[in-house]
Formats: C-alpha cells, structure tokens, sequence
C-alpha cells in the first residue's frame, strides 16, 4: 500500500548532508559550532538546512554534547515581585529576545523563599540548564555562592556585595545615577532634600544612598539623618517612606525616590498632605521604567539601560558558557527630566 498519503517524514541530519554534498560529520561539526569546517562546507550546510527545514533535535544533541541547549532566568524575590515591579518583565523580556537571536529558550524560574532556593538549586545543579540569569540577589542568598561553586556558569543583575565575588555580573552604575539626581535637585535651589533608600543589603541601595550622601557633602550641605529613611523597592514602601520623612522633616523641599516605583507611592503621600509637586516638593525617582511615565506628575528620574543590560548579561554568560573567565560590566546611566522637578 502506497504512503503517498501520510504525512511526510521531517528531514534528517542525511538529507542535509545530501543537499550539501558533504558528510554527515560535517554537518554535525557545523551545528555543533562550525569547529574545523571550511567557510565554504559552512555555507553549504547553512543553505541546506533553510532549503530541507531541518530542526535540530535537541534531546538528541543534548545527550551528545552535554548541554541542555536551555538557560534559567532565576529570580529569588517573592512571585508577586515579578507581577508589580516592570524592571523585571524588562529584564525578562530583554534577555528571551537576546538568547532567541542563538535558537535558545529562556526558563523562568521564580525562588522566593528558602524552601524554592533548595530546589531550584538542585534542578540547575543536576544539569538542567547549561548557564543561568540571576536577577535581584540579596545579601545572605547563597544561591550565586552555591551555583558558582558547583561549575554553573553565572552572570548576576547588579553588583555582588560580598567584596572579591568571582560572579561575573552586568550593572548599572547605581552610585553615578545617584550623584546626577542629587546635583540636578540642588541645581534647582532645593537644600532639605530626603532619600528614600533602596534595600540596604543589595549592592544598588547602598550605592544608590552613597551618591546622595556624596553630592550632599561635596555640596557642604550638612547630611540629616532625619532625612533618611530605607525601603524595599516596592510602591507600598515609598508611600511609607515618604510619610515618615514629611512627619520628621517637615520642611523637606525635595526627595530622591531609589525607584520610580517607590516614588509613585510618595508622591501619592505628598498629594494626601498637601504638598504640591514640585512646587513644594522636587520628585526624583530611578529606573525610568513604565512607572515614571505612569505618574502624575511624570517623573524625574534616572534611566538604566535595561536593553543594554539584557544583551550583556546573556553574552557574557554565553561566552562563560564557552569557556571565558567571569566578566564585569558596568553601564552609564542618564537623568531624564519630567515635571515632578
């Protein structure tokens, strides 16, 4: 009985191999990386692929090379982080784009607590992903620790705080940010300028609290205390943050928000007391992420180049994944200026 009828068998590694007019072995030097293949052979094997719609299957290549031909997007924040702040859904879709470019999926993977850093530890670490993607690591989270000291290759979003980290890592330059708010604030005669903090156990809070303190005192503005106040990052935190400033510095003229989502929950604080933005109060935040244009008024802020950002991460960790040394990138950042100032 004929088979005309069925369905067409998907081509093979031979038939390309065939429409080529090579060997076999040539065509699977080529897609494993095109290591001794002559440019010729190469683009023989390349047109045929698109001429026979071959896919690669990658069970069968991962049992050959090793590799899962897959890298985690690992994010240890509650779940909830990756739904209310948009640097992550940034960052996330940044990095997918990236990796799309080399055919290699992006596994998002969320560890919010101690119990969810155990196993997902365990599944990178029995060789489920070849690299991993570490976004928003605290201090005290061993998860960059513990995959660096297992053999996984690892690039980390912002700075590591432990001091000599041999975690290759892509940052914004936190404190310069910093320092460009604070001199843009005082450039418009405010004196009383508060700082809602990010966390103080991540490398951007504290570095983002250090350009303010800086510019402040190379300014001979004298640094109060009672200027300072810590968050978390998220709106709820800035809210609060703000009231605690307004009711122990009242005479606040302006405040540096370390997230423009935090600086949507100030200024709906100053809005609550009275204060006119930016009449009364200068408002300036940090990210330009889609909270800043969100905000009425829209803010000052400072922009980190989340596209930049996403592309270096993954190639610094496909070059690791190589075989390169841990890398370090730190990214220039920009003030973007809106009505809040």
């Amino acid at each position: 009985m004929s088979n005309t009828g069925g369905r067409r068998k998907p081509p093979t590694i031979h038939d390309v191999a065939r429409e080529a007019g090579v060997s076999r072995g040539t065509v699977s030097r080529v897609l494993n990386g095109g290591h001794y293949v002559s440019p010729s052979a190469a683009e023989a094997v390349n047109a045929a692929i698109r001429k026979t719609g071959y896919v690669v299957n990658r069970h069968a290549r991962s049992l050959i090379t090793g590799r899962s031909d897959s890298i985690g997007f690992l994010l240890t924040e509650p779940q909830e982080k990756l739904f209310e702040d948009p640097n992550f859904n940034v960052l996330l879709r940044g990095c997918t784009q990236a990796l799309a470019a080399h055919d290699i999926p992006l596994l998002l993977m969320v560890a919010g607590t101690e119990d969810e850093r155990r196993r997902i530890t365990r599944y990178i670490t029995a060789g489920h992903v070849d690299g991993v993607l570490l976004v928003s690591s605290h201090s005290g989270n061993p998860v960059a620790q513990e995959l660096r000291e297992a053999g996984i290759p690892l690039v980390q979003c912002g700075k590591p705080m432990a001091p000599g980290s041999k975690v290759s890592y892509v940052a914004a330059d936190d404190r310069d940010g910093a320092r460009d708010m604070v001199r843009h604030l005082l450039s418009l005669g405010r004196r009383r300028i508060g700082v809602v903090t990010g966390p103080l156990d991540t490398p951007g809070g504290v570095d983002r609290l250090a350009g303010y303190k800086e510019v402040l005192g190379e300014a001979g503005v004298e640094i109060d205390e009672r200027l300072i106040v810590s968050g978390d990052y998220s709106r709820a935190s800035g809210e609060t943050g703000a009231e605690r400033l307004l009711a122990q510095a009242p005479d606040m003229d302006a405040v540096f928000v370390a997230s423009d989502l935090m600086a949507q929950g100030a200024l709906a604080a100053l809005r609550r007391a009275g204060r006119r933005v930016p009449e009364d109060v200068a408002v300036g935040g940090f990210d330009d992420s889609a909270a800043a244009t969100e905000a009425v008024p829209a803010l000052t802020t400072i922009r980190q180049p989340y596209d930049r950002i996403s592309a270096e991460m993954v190639r610094v960790l496909l070059a690791q994944i190589g075989g390169e040394d841990p890398a370090a990138v730190i990214l220039p950042t920009d003030l973007v200026r809106r009505e809040s100032t």
